[in-house]
């Protein structure tokens, strides 16, 4: 294993990757995750540096009952395949950190980028006073709106009881029980609105692709990943019953990961704007209300 932290942190990349486990929930790499785990195991700050040199904390010595411990952890890690942040019950969107468990899926939404990079702010205004997070999750999302933009209202959303106690933890974490309300909602049966901005990233794995997922996605709860045969499920569903809920200048902003293609095919004549994330163009759409309620061309 090695004694000091960087030795550590080299020991447990290669234990990850012989074991050929799946990453995608806050990391994209075997080293990240390690670092990860060995400086969580250990209560050092995430952000240590583990660069070379004579000074670095990578040189740092490891007690053995320490290195134990961290050893336990990459093992649990391998065996449960479930994802590094249901181990160490945190996740980190834009720099702020988020509880997160078993209860509710992984936040890991490019939405985050835009509301931190006011990516569609030209979109909002003075009318943008009813923000809605829908399908929130662990409500990371909402917290971020609420960050965003303290003097709008913000409503997190979720079909699912359990993941609304962990957005609850969230939303107090962060100090926001007067700037966000939670509500059980089957889709936007429960929320009448009128909303003026609504944040979705909801369940749009296709049939095909939630049949290969590795062991990690599917440790997270299935509700909030399946999105039917095409994945185009819930959003037929959330485009139809938005616009009555929506204000006049209202845009909604959705997350489709992968599924550029079903949802062309889906809603072929739907003018959409394609937002730009550290993905690239085609994960997150905004429409506006006005689109939403036009006929057909």
């Amino acid at each position: 294993m090695g004694s000091t932290l960087g030795e550590l942190v080299d020991w447990g990349t290669q234990r990850l990757q012989a074991a050929g486990v799946a990453f995608g929930h806050g990391t994209t790499n075997a080293r990240d995750e390690a670092a990860w785990l060995v400086l969580w195991r250990l209560g050092l700050p995430l952000d240590t540096s583990l660069d070379g040199g004579d000074d670095s904390e990578a040189n740092r010595p490891i007690a053995p009952a320490d290195q134990a411990q961290v050893a336990m952890l990459f093992e649990e890690r391998i065996a449960s395949r479930k994802p590094a942040a249901y181990l160490t019950r945190e996740a980190w969107l834009q720099g702020v950190p988020f509880y997160v468990d078993e209860r509710a899926i992984v936040p890991r939404s490019f939405i985050a980028e835009l509301l931190a990079d006011g990516g569609f702010d030209d979109f909002l205004g003075e009318h943008t006073r009813q923000v809605l997070d829908l399908c929130t999750g662990n409500g990371s999302l909402a917290v971020l709106a609420a960050m965003a933009y303290p003097d709008v209202a913000v409503t997190g959303a979720d079909l699912s009881p359990e993941a609304l106690e962990v957005a609850r933890i969230n939303v107090d974490r962060h100090g926001l029980q007067d700037h966000i309300a939670l509500q059980l909602s089957d889709g936007l049966a429960a929320l009448s609105g009128p909303w003026d901005l609504i944040l979705c990233n909801p369940p749009y794995v296709n049939a095909r692709s939630m049949a290969a997922l590795p062991a990690e996605y599917r440790a997270e709860p299935e509700l909030a990943l399946a999105g039917g045969a095409d994945g185009m499920d819930f959003i037929r569903r959330l485009l139809a019953d938005a616009p009555a809920r929506m204000s006049e200048q209202a845009v909604l902003v959705l997350e489709i990961g992968n599924e550029r293609a079903h949802f062309e095919a889906a809603f072929p004549q739907l003018p959409v704007f394609w937002l730009d994330t550290s993905a690239g163009d085609d994960q997150v759409l905004l429409v506006t209300r006005e689109a939403l309620v036009a006929p057909p061309m």
